[in-house]
């Protein structure tokens, strides 16, 4: 009686010890799935970009699409894959993302005055007919990193894949920008910003928006304490893509780890 009780225990801790080690592997192999669907997504969009003229809310006006940006037929099925975009919109927005960019050139130090002044998205990514609220994506190879970017560093938004900082430049790029993406480390289920250590100068990292592919390569990292963000500022000249994630300090707290890289010309 004793033999088979112990047995029966024994078995439940072997798969419990089975599950405990597999978790993590599992959950990450899903979480990296979430990922590529995403970005595949958005190439899938740009493949299928709508120029007739029209704005999200000319067609769905129209009864061409539904809430949520997907193609209908007459009788309100669903007729494509994923929501579709409208190069009206994405010219609009592009005018908007260059004009934002430039009022920073003058007067981010006035704007960047606390944390929470990441948190707001920059634009309202629903007014241009872009409901999932994905503005492109980052990549490296070298670490197998590919993550939407989200606007505005909040809860949600760094729940999904890195988050652009609010009152730094907008990911497209040129003289006198530093766009800034943070990313979790150490999430559960998720691989985010985990691998950015292992980023070598040198590397090359792609950012992909509504318009473009930019390749910037790393130029530098460091480790710097949550008050030292000097770095998130826009370089005379430069055109810089900086990645911060957590690192731990050893004394039960976290210092920021940025991962500087640039665009020549």
């Amino acid at each position: 009686m004793w033999r088979k009780i112990l047995t029966g225990v024994a078995i439940v801790m072997l798969v419990a010890g089975i599950g405990l080690f597999m978790f993590p592997i599992v959950s990450n192999f899903v979480g990296t799935q979430i990922a590529n669907s995403e970005t595949e997504k958005f190439d899938s969009q740009l493949e299928n970009l709508v120029d007739d003229g029209l704005t999200f809310d000319d067609a769905h006006e129209q009864g061409k699409i539904d809430d949520e940006g997907y193609l209908i037929d007459e009788n309100g099925n669903r007729t494509s894959d994923n929501p579709v975009v409208f190069k009206a919109d994405l010219d609009r927005l592009y005018k908007d993302s260059v004009e934002y960019n430039e009022n920073l050139k003058t007067n981010q130090s006035s704007l960047l005055i606390d944390d929470y002044a990441y948190a707001q998205p920059s634009l309202d990514l629903s007014s241009y007919g872009i409901s999932d609220g994905i503005y492109g994506y980052v990549s490296a190879e070298s670490i197998n990193m590919k993550l939407p970017i989200y606007l505005g560093a909040n809860d949600a938004t760094m729940s999904y894949g890195a988050a652009h900082l609010t009152y730094t430049s907008l990911p497209i790029g040129g003289k006198n920008t530093n766009t800034v993406l943070a990313g979790h480390t150490g999430y559960i289920g998720r691989i985010f910003f985990d691998n950015l250590r292992n980023l070598q100068i040198g590397d090359e990292i792609k950012l992909r928006n509504y318009w473009d592919t930019l390749t910037y390569k790393v130029v530098e990292t460091k480790i710097c304490k949550p008050n030292q963000s000097q770095d998130i500022f826009i370089k005379k000249d430069r055109d810089l893509l900086t990645m911060i994630t957590c690192i731990a300090n050893n004394s039960g707290g976290f210092d920021r780890y940025y991962v500087i890289c640039e665009r020549t010309f």
